[in-house]
């Protein structure tokens, strides 16, 4: 309780303010210690390992400022990922085992690691003034509180602090994921492809996207932009691209294997 008192006591009193990145890295490992405690992560150690090692391989030529980047795994089918001030990323299970590749999940990565060097996502903690973030985000990003007391607490708190970004955020977020994971090596082609993967399971099977639809809006036009951008990269840097690695199959097929995700709690 003392350390959720103390993130909303520094979220209020810089809200009027510059952030400086001291700041930002511990209001971050505030609100996420918060979320930490809201959300089913995946402990296992393998899985763990892989996201980070290719989470770090984007953030360490995203970031010129050296924040310490933290990636982990939420244990939800929701399809859904986001980005906490100071490098803390959080990628959804049901968003990994819907990608073919890893392209794809580098994406979703280096696009939610754009939103942090950007800082779009302190933008949103000075708006928040207050929120309860942990647990807004909690039952925005996983359903992981259901019923009436869970959906008034997110009214009243104004929405998803750190999730629900600005047209022009996400399109920079997807400019900035694009430079991230060419410059890693992996193929940028897959941000389009996940979008068109979500678009059509979206058409198909509308409550399982409605996570991600409710905190990443998601135009057909994002993705001819974001292939504009792909199409202006030298062709002979593009061949040099990887798309997939045996080491990304192993890690999805790992995570598949897991025993399912738990049952959303009911907000109390």
């Amino acid at each position: 309780m003392r350390r959720i008192m103390m993130a909303l006591s520094l979220t209020v009193a810089l809200g009027a303010c510059a952030v400086s990145q001291q700041q930002e890295v511990e209001m971050g490992a505030s609100y996420a210690a918060q979320i930490d405690q809201q959300l089913p992560l995946v402990t296992d150690p393998e899985i763990n390992r892989y996201i980070n090692v290719l989470g770090d391989s984007l953030a360490r030529l995203a970031d010129s400022r050296e924040l310490t980047w933290t990636f982990r795994v939420v244990d939800s089918p929701e399809v859904n990922a986001f980005a906490v001030p100071g490098g803390f990323i959080y990628i959804n299970r049901g968003l990994i085992q819907r990608a073919q590749n890893m392209s794809q999940v580098a994406g979703v990565l280096g696009h939610e690691i754009g939103h942090v060097t950007e800082r779009h996502s302190v933008k949103q903690m000075q708006k928040a003034q207050g929120a309860n973030v942990g647990v807004t985000l909690a039952c925005v990003l996983t359903r992981v509180c259901e019923g009436q007391a869970a959906g008034a607490l997110i009214n009243v708190a104004g929405g998803a602090v750190f999730a629900k970004f600005s047209r022009s955020d996400e399109q920079e977020a997807d400019r900035e994921g694009v430079k991230n994971v060419v410059r890693a090596g992996i193929d940028p082609n897959g941000i389009p492809e996940m979008f068109e993967i979500l678009l059509a399971e979206r058409r198909s099977n509308p409550s399982a996207m409605e996570a991600w639809f409710a905190t990443h809006p998601l135009e057909e036009d994002r993705i001819e932009e974001t292939r504009k951008q792909i199409q202006g990269i030298d062709p002979a840097i593009m061949r040099q691209l990887r798309k997939d690695s045996p080491n990304f199959q192993a890690f999805r097929n790992r995570l598949t294997s897991l025993p399912p995700s738990p049952e959303p709690r009911r907000a109390q």
